[in-house]
């Protein structure tokens, strides 16, 4: 099998890759500033840094801003149908950052770009799902001795790496960076709110208002689907298995149901739980007919394909991004982008603002673990506020919005206890 790890190059493909990654440059205020310091500083001089994440124009700004800081950078894809081949092609040609990655990648592509990454013996790693630090815990522990530490983007690799962390086999400290307010907040909740439903428009041109659209997951992302959903006009439903969660989902006007009893209503249904066979059997024989299946979590198994499969008289894509499954009763069943993630598979990903904070605090984090690591034992560590805090202020400057400050007098009234009624 001949293995294709990076799109062909064109003149059309990198002239518009450049256009990308310059279109995001110019509204990255907050990356900006850092790479601006990175750049003067140099933190990362001396470092090889290994990356696994989406690779579009946002993440490519990222990656020439540990470049800026003295980094050397390799890249590769964190999701088989992520990836913006003009970006890649850009990357390579133009910026001189080594990338591999391919839109569609099969399997074997996919890993290999991984172990390329690896093969770079980097001193520190980013994630994004935990792959690249799951392969150096097991295929490649040769480059183990080699890792500092890394950084880990999403909900679903924090899951993986604490629970390595938990059985004590997590052998070098990991930034959670998807638990920083200045991430989550504004990543998980307004970013995949907004992108979810780029993705679902460009794959199926339906309309949402009007529909019954479940979301699966009361987490910061299904807050932000079921926002948005209910602004379109949508009748929202959530399903959750935390309580606490599901009077929030309540109390911010959704309706709360099982999954079980929330498929037959479904027009839509999104998951965002990174959990497994979130749609399962039991479900796929309840949805009605025509109703859109989407994920919003990182893996592609919140969908189960093979119980879609099984009962499936015909399977048939009848648009881009768009995979029709006809169960042998005649329902038509569709799914978006064979389950993967949505935003990105069938969207442009985040919006280039939200994801400039949220690459700053990989950034700034990466840097914590440069400067910090020696101090740091095996696990995984929250972003420190004062790094969340920077940020917050980048962005406030970036938006031109000022703020008030306490006054000395107001300081001292909260630090104290004396003051009563």
């Amino acid at each position: 099998m001949t293995l294709e790890l990076v799109p062909k190059t064109t003149p059309e493909a990198l002239e518009e890759g450049i256009r990308r990654i310059e279109w995001a440059r110019a509204h990255m205020g907050v990356l900006g500033a850092i790479r601006t310091r990175f750049e003067e500083e140099r933190p990362f001089e001396g470092l090889r840094v290994g990356m696994a994440l989406h690779v579009e124009a946002k993440t490519c700004n990222l990656a020439l801003a540990l470049a800026a800081g003295g980094a050397d950078v390799r890249l590769a894809g964190c999701n088989p149908d992520s990836t913006d081949d003009r970006v890649v092609v850009a990357m390579n040609e133009h910026y001189g950052l080594p990338t591999s990655a391919k839109k569609g990648q099969n399997r074997d592509e996919y890993y290999a770009s991984l172990h390329w990454v690896l093969d770079h013996k980097p001193h520190l790693v980013i994630d994004d799902g935990g792959d690249l630090g799951f392969l150096a815990h097991t295929d490649r522990i040769d480059v183990r001795e080699h890792i500092l530490g890394g950084a880990e983007e999403t909900t679903t690799g924090v899951i993986r790496f604490q629970a390595m962390a938990d059985e004590g086999k997590l052998t070098f400290p990991v930034m959670n960076v998807n638990d920083a307010l200045m991430k989550h907040l504004f990543d998980n909740r307004y970013g995949t709110g907004q992108s979810t439903f780029d993705g679902l428009f460009h794959a199926t041109n339906l309309v949402i208002a009007g529909k019954t659209l479940v979301v699966a997951g009361y987490g910061w992302c299904g807050r932000g689907i079921a926002m948005r959903a209910k602004g379109l006009g949508a009748d929202v439903i959530v399903t959750e298995i935390d309580p606490v969660k599901a009077i929030e989902a309540r109390m911010d006007g959704h309706r709360v149901m099982t999954m079980e009893a929330a498929a037959p209503h479904a027009d839509f249904v999104v998951t965002a739980t990174g959990c497994k066979d979130v749609i399962d059997a039991r479900h796929v024989g309840l949805l009605k007919d025509r109703c859109v299946m989407a994920n919003a979590g990182h893996f592609d198994n919140e969908i189960d394909k093979p119980s879609l499969e099984k009962d499936a008289a015909t399977i048939e894509t009848v648009r881009e991004g768009v995979t029709a499954y006809t169960q042998r009763d005649g329902r038509v069943l569709y799914l978006i982008s064979e389950g993967r993630l949505v935003n990105l598979a069938s969207g442009q990903g985040h919006p280039v603002e939200v994801m400039d904070t949220s690459f700053a605090v990989q950034a700034l984090g990466l840097e914590h673990m440069a400067k910090n690591h020696e101090a740091m034992d095996p696990g995984v560590y929250n972003i420190p506020d004062e790094v969340d805090q920077e940020i917050a202020k980048l962005r406030l400057a970036v938006l031109g919005i000022t703020i008030d400050e306490l006054t000395p007098e107001q300081k001292e009234y909260l630090e104290a206890w004396e003051h009563g009624t």
